[in-house]
């Protein structure tokens, strides 16, 4: 059981995907204009990893050698499809803001590089752990990032003011924000992690 919890906090602190190891910074730096948006995303990505790592370890021993990153490929694609076809289905405004970022997914190198590191490794339920602890670990950093580019920029984080607009500095909404505050964010995360 210990091991379980260790596998789980692995993802969102000593592993954290954006903060730590630099992952997935396509759909870090460009859906992160807003705290919502990150989260979505975060969400998003976590229910793929967790879904493609739990059917990896599944099928990891009737998958070759040969074709092994191909069909984790598949994999991966699959969840994503369905993901895709239900966000524009019952969810058509974030579909509008999330747009190629959601497809994308497919590509982001987390979800590969567990599903090469761990899934095919391992059992479900640790598999399924380590794509929980991975997203929400990318989900935090997700809110973080989007939540203070929304408040620099605009005043506001999840639709409440903090200070009036007026205030608020355009370039952190811009991409160029995006590069600013994820610098800064991953400078203070590693001071963190050097005292602690």
């Amino acid at each position: 059981m210990k091991d379980y919890w260790k596998i789980l906090y692995n993802g969102i602190v000593p592993g954290n995907p954006v903060f730590v190891l630099l992952l997935g910074m396509c759909a870090t730096l460009g859906t992160t204009s807003s705290a919502y948006n990150g989260m979505m995303m975060g969400i998003a990505t976590a229910a793929v990893l967790v879904c493609s790592n739990v059917a990896i370890s599944l099928i990891k021993n009737l998958v070759p050698d040969k074709v092994r990153i191909p069909a984790f490929i598949v994999v991966i694609a699959s969840f994503v499809t369905v993901l895709q076809l239900a966000v524009n289905a019952w969810l058509p405004a974030l579909n509008a803001s999330l747009g190629i970022f959601i497809p994308l997914i497919v590509v982001n190198c987390i979800l590969l590089g567990r599903a090469e590191a761990f899934a095919s490794k391992n059992g479900v339920i640790p598999s399924l752990l380590d794509g929980l602890g991975t997203g929400l670990g990318f989900t935090f950093a997700l809110i973080l990032l989007g939540g203070t580019r929304e408040i620099l920029g605009t005043g506001k984080i999840f639709g409440a003011t903090i200070f009036p607009e007026d205030y608020g500095m355009l370039l952190f909404v811009l991409a160029p924000g995006a590069f600013i505050a994820l610098g800064y964010l991953i400078a203070i995360v590693n001071k963190i992690r050097k005292t602690v």
